[in-house]
């Protein structure tokens, strides 16, 4: 057994349970321009081609949590080019301009922030070529930073670029209770390497050595229990190559004590603070 994800690992859909499913749905449709993929009863799932971003989920009996609660700091979709970049980030802030709240060169990324209509975290981001990243500092995988970025420039460079490239959940940042928790369970059991660590702050985890395919912070959650029903995070999607690589992640589940809900095809479990986590193998 394997202690690793595959290298071929990379996330699914993330679904959000939304009070005003019309309205989140036009912030993500309209705004972001993701494209209506599947409409059920009381759901929406959102994304481009045939890949799923976001699931909306109408739950108007909940409540929002409070702000130190753990749960989702953002959903993170990637582009395939600035230009769709700046087309996605340029349609947001004219569409629903209150919803900005920042922008940062990562390095290894170009970052745009915004709060979705219930207040969810949302970046809009880019990647630099893996050839273009910089030497990692010693004892990280990869070297990241927080630097300004003036989103206003970037639209003027970008926006006549061709924008029809693909957009898909790159990474998740949750909002967690503590580091040590966060890393035993997202490393040590689910199988993620450390990228980058900020101390009992922030971990960035990944595997086959992207920046980060889920980020982790105590930055408004420090100490945070388990949480309880609540608008927000539903569910991350972890998707996995093969059976084999379901697999592995089944059996460091079982050793470690981590109830699954196991349908052969789909693993289904929680983490210390009761983030749904549901792997399965990528559609070929």
């Amino acid at each position: 057994m394997t202690d690793l994800l595959a290298d071929a690992t990379d996330l699914g859909a993330v679904t959000l349970r939304v009070a005003d499913l019309d309205s989140m749905t036009t912030y993500y449709a309209d705004g972001v321009g993701l494209q209506v993929l599947a409409t059920g009863r009381d759901s929406i799932v959102l994304g481009r081609g045939d890949r799923a971003a976001v699931e909306l989920r109408h739950a108007p009996e909940l409540q929002h949590a409070p702000t130190s609660a753990a749960g989702l700091f953002h959903t993170a979709i990637v582009f395939g080019s600035q230009g769709a970049l700046a087309r996605a980030a340029y349609s947001v802030a004219t569409r629903h301009p209150a919803s900005f709240t920042g922008s940062s060169d990562h390095l290894v990324s170009k970052a745009l922030y915004f709060d979705d209509p219930e207040g969810n975290g949302v970046e809009l981001y880019w990647d630099r070529p893996r050839a273009e990243w910089p030497e990692p500092e010693p004892g990280s995988l990869v070297r990241m930073a927080t630097l300004p970025l003036d989103p206003n420039r970037f639209l003027r460079e970008h926006l006549d670029q061709d924008a029809q490239a693909d957009a898909f959940v790159g990474h998740v940042h949750l909002k967690v209770g503590d580091i040590p928790s966060a890393r035993a369970f997202y490393v040590d059991v689910v199988g993620f390497e450390v990228t980058v660590a900020f101390g009992d702050q922030a971990l960035f985890v990944s595997a086959g050595g992207y920046h980060h395919h889920v980020g982790m912070n105590t930055w408004a959650s420090n100490g945070a229990g388990p949480r309880t029903p609540a608008l927000g995070l539903g569910q991350v999607t972890i998707r996995v190559p093969d059976a084999d690589a379901l697999a592995g992640l089944r059996d460091r589940l079982r050793i470690s004590g981590v109830p699954v809900e196991d349908d052969g095809d789909t693993l289904t479990f929680a983490d210390p603070w009761r983030n749904i986590v549901r792997a399965s193998i990528t559609p070929r």
